[in-house]
């Protein structure tokens, strides 16, 4: 290898290392003092930089905040991964139920190790305006994807009720990410663990499917005539 190609090398990991150290800092500041109250020199002082650095690596306040909500977001996918991992990977070999509950105990665990941030990029960001609530709309959505193709799934065993995948998505990441929040101010009295627990229960009793006479799935419409009858 070149000289040349080795400074570049050196020069680029210090570069990645440096952005890191910016990260950090903003994510503190943020957190301590919230968005509005919180400077570029704020945010330079806490990494022990100087100030005209920060616009080396963001452009502006606002780009350093939206960078931490993509951080944010990877660290909840990495976090979710590795919790399926650990479980055992696929419903195939550990069960649906059993990959549902580690997938919402582990959501319900990220949030609560670091409620600071987590209350100023995934809930607060709501107050800060449409540039923010859009990033932040997007994170939900790719939530939902995942959540729809664990549902997708599952219709396929025939462990869920044959409704439209995505409605059953939508439904599911409303009440996590709602009890989510609201542990962010209060854990009830209960664990993670215990929430994931009663969130499956109460999903999974809703969502068993109905069988036909011939064993085949219910269609979601036989259950809204079942309650009619009721």
């Amino acid at each position: 290898m070149s000289t040349t190609r080795r400074r570049r090398a050196v020069s680029d990991e210090d570069k990645s290392q440096r952005r890191d150290q910016i990260m950090a800092a903003a994510k503190e500041v943020f957190a301590r003092n919230g968005f509005h109250a919180t400077t570029i020199a704020d945010i330079a002082r806490q990494a022990g930089l100087a100030y005209g650095l920060i616009y080396w690596y963001f452009e502006s306040k606002d780009d350093l905040f939206h960078s931490l909500m993509a951080a944010e977001e990877d660290a909840l996918r990495a976090h979710l991964a590795d919790a399926l991992v650990a479980a055992g990977g696929s419903a195939d070999s550990i069960g649906g139920e059993v990959l549902f509950r580690t997938g919402v105990q582990a959501t319900f665990e990220f949030f609560e190790a670091d409620k600071a941030t987590v209350k100023l990029l995934f809930r607060d960001a709501h107050a800060l305006g449409d540039r923010f609530e859009k990033h932040l709309g997007g994170i939900y959505e790719r939530f939902i994807d995942d959540i729809e193709t664990f549902i997708a799934a599952a219709q396929e065993r025939g462990e869920v009720v044959a409704a439209p995948p995505r409605m059953v998505a939508y439904t599911l990441a409303a009440l996590v990410g709602q009890l989510a929040h609201r542990r962010l101010s209060t854990d009830d009295g209960v664990t993670a663990a215990q929430v994931a627990d009663f969130v499956v229960s109460l999903v999974l009793d809703g969502l068993r499917p109905r069988r036909e006479p011939d064993g085949h799935v219910a269609p979601i419409d036989s259950y809204l005539s079942h309650r009619r009858r009721l």
